[in-house]
């Protein structure tokens, strides 16, 4: 009985958030910490070399040849800037993620200038409960940033399976045409809002995007689909930050800018987080269980989106490339000059310093993805999609599987790029590459949909097992900001608790709810009834009140 006391209190200690101070030992960044393409191991998927010709013809100073990348070396998302290694989850939790983050925020995507607006508001001006013949309910939800009528809005479109018992699980993700693209239900609300191509929606339009987004196939799967059109939050041009978001919450010195300024991404990002803040709301809507998804320049979004907010339950990345998931020091495909030329609003000023000068980057993508950990993170590529560099969106999971290493987690369990449509899911980091071009495709939420239940869905009970030898009940807890307003039912550690405890051979009961205010800034406790002489763990969090 003693040793298994001993054995669990072990294993709570390499819980992140579960704070203990025992020192974790970690291997060095695995090899190869300084790559070169031809050196990497070409077992799996190949690059056709017949599309690396073609690609070339077309671009010919674009590297789309593995032997043409540069030799270069990593920045070890395990050795703070002042050259101390992090041995443990409390140094990586309290010193090294906040220093990566700010990193991200100064030199990449810039930083908000607020969390959740104090006079933001909810509208629900839609909520059938027989949407999609019966198969659906659909909510339409105006949230207000200002309160003012005149002041900047989004439209959240929800579908949530009819036939479920319990709150749903949701996948949410901000979508390039319009809500109304996703789905022909005519009872979508048909944008009005600045249009890629310079056109404004019709009907004739509704439905067009619908491949992308299965949504029958998500219900029957039991989780729900939300989605939010981008341009709500910031049209995808450079016109001085003027619109959207940018143009009611920048703050401006001298009528200036500063270099670290947030740019579309980062204001996409924070729309995402605003939709989280009304999710915690909606009692249809299982808080816990959030997944956040993005395509292309919207999966840069998702991954810094989950990077800030750790309300995100998983975060997923579809063919993401440069500035998302693939490593900037391989200049392989699309480059963060040709990024920063061709989209100068995406990325905060300062990232346009690093324009052919990758190497004096003090961060790179692999350091994106640690900042998920503990939680699951799931990145895809595509054979044909070159300019994403699925090499280095793979070696970008793959360089980061330390830090869950660090946290007593399994990271991408690969040691090399598997095989084309052959996905790898044992650990809490998911990979695949596809057959086919750019796109999110049904094969694409295939993955992110066994992902979800594998990660999402708790063993219930482990009574089975003979190693159990106790039980605990993890009791509510209530985290407010100064004055005890809008507390929101969201449970943010259930799932890491269950793995550890799990892992000691304990079943864990949870007693629901657990509240959360998402303004508040503080430190609370989730208080466990000692089990022998086992003793409650305890918990930090600190939430956005912007960068």
């Amino acid at each position: 009985m003693k040793q298994t006391l001993k054995s669990f209190v072990t294993v709570m200690g390499v819980a992140v958030v579960l704070l203990s101070h025992i020192c974790v030992c970690h291997g060095e960044l695995p090899e190869p910490a300084t790559d070169r393409g031809k050196n990497e191991k070409q077992e799996g998927w190949k690059i056709s070399p017949s599309l690396s010709e073609s690609l070339t013809r077309r671009r010919p100073d674009t590297i789309y040849y593995e032997e043409k990348v540069p030799k270069y070396t990593l920045p070890d998302p395990l050795v703070m800037l002042d050259g101390t290694k992090v041995t443990s989850a409390d140094i990586w939790r309290t010193g090294r993620r906040p220093e990566i983050l700010e990193l991200f925020r100064k030199h990449m995507y810039g930083r908000a200038p607020l969390g959740r607006p104090k006079d933001m508001t909810f509208k629900v001006f839609d909520h059938d409960r027989k949407a999609l013949d019966g198969k659906a309910i659909r909510k339409q939800v105006t949230v207000n940033f200002t309160g003012r009528e005149d002041g900047p809005t989004m439209d959240i479109l929800i579908y949530l399976p009819k036939t479920a018992k319990a709150p749903a699980p949701l996948f949410v993700l901000l979508n390039f045409g319009g809500n109304h693209t996703i789905h022909p239900d005519p009872a979508i609300k048909l944008s009005k809002r600045w249009m890629r191509g310079g056109q404004r929606a019709t009907d004739e339009s509704r439905g067009r995007g619908r491949s992308s987004y299965p949504i029958e196939r998500i219900l029957a799967r039991g989780y729900g689909l939300a989605t939010i059109y981008y341009g709500d939050l910031d049209p995808d041009y450079y016109d001085g930050f003027k619109n959207g978001v940018h143009g009611a919450f920048d703050k401006l010195v001298n009528g200036k800018r500063s270099p670290d300024a947030w740019g579309a991404i980062g204001a996409w990002a924070w729309g995402l987080s605003r939709a989280m803040d009304y999710f915690g709301t909606d009692n249809d809507i299982d808080h816990n269980r959030l997944t956040v998804l993005g395509h292309s320049r919207l999966g840069k979004t998702a991954l810094w989106a989950g990077a800030r907010d750790e309300r995100f339950a998983i975060v997923i990345s579809n063919d993401s490339g440069c500035g998302g998931a693939a490593l900037s020091r391989r200049r392989f495909g699309e480059t963060v000059q040709r990024i920063n030329t061709s989209f100068p609003h995406w990325f905060c000023e300062n990232f346009k310093k690093y324009n052919r000068r990758e190497d004096e980057l003090p961060i790179d993508q692999h350091m994106l993805i640690s900042l998920m950990a503990p939680r699951p993170v799931y990145v895809a590529s595509a054979d044909e999609d070159l300019w994403a560099d699925p090499r280095g969106e793979f070696l970008s999971a793959k360089y980061a599987t330390p830090v869950y290493r660090l946290l007593g987690l399994k990271g991408l369990e690969a040691d090399k790029m598997p095989a084309l449509n052959s996905p790898i899911h044992e650990g809490r980091i998911g990979y695949h590459i596809r057959t086919g071009r750019h796109g999110l495709t049904e094969y694409d939420w295939q993955q992110y949909l066994d992902f979800a239940d594998k990660c999402l869905k708790r063993k219930q009970n482990l009574a089975g097992k003979s190693e159990i030898t106790h039980c605990v009940t993890v009791q509510p807890i209530v985290i407010r900001d100064d004055d005890g307003k809008n507390p929101a039912r969201i449970n943010i550690v259930e799932e890491l608790i269950d793995q550890v405890y799990g892992r000691a051979g304990v079943d864990v009961r949870f007693v629901k709810p657990i509240l959360y205010d998402s303004t508040a800034v503080s430190i609370s406790r989730i208080d466990v009834p000692p089990a022998g002489n086992l003793c409650g763990p305890f918990f930090r969090r600190q939430t956005q009140r912007g960068d």
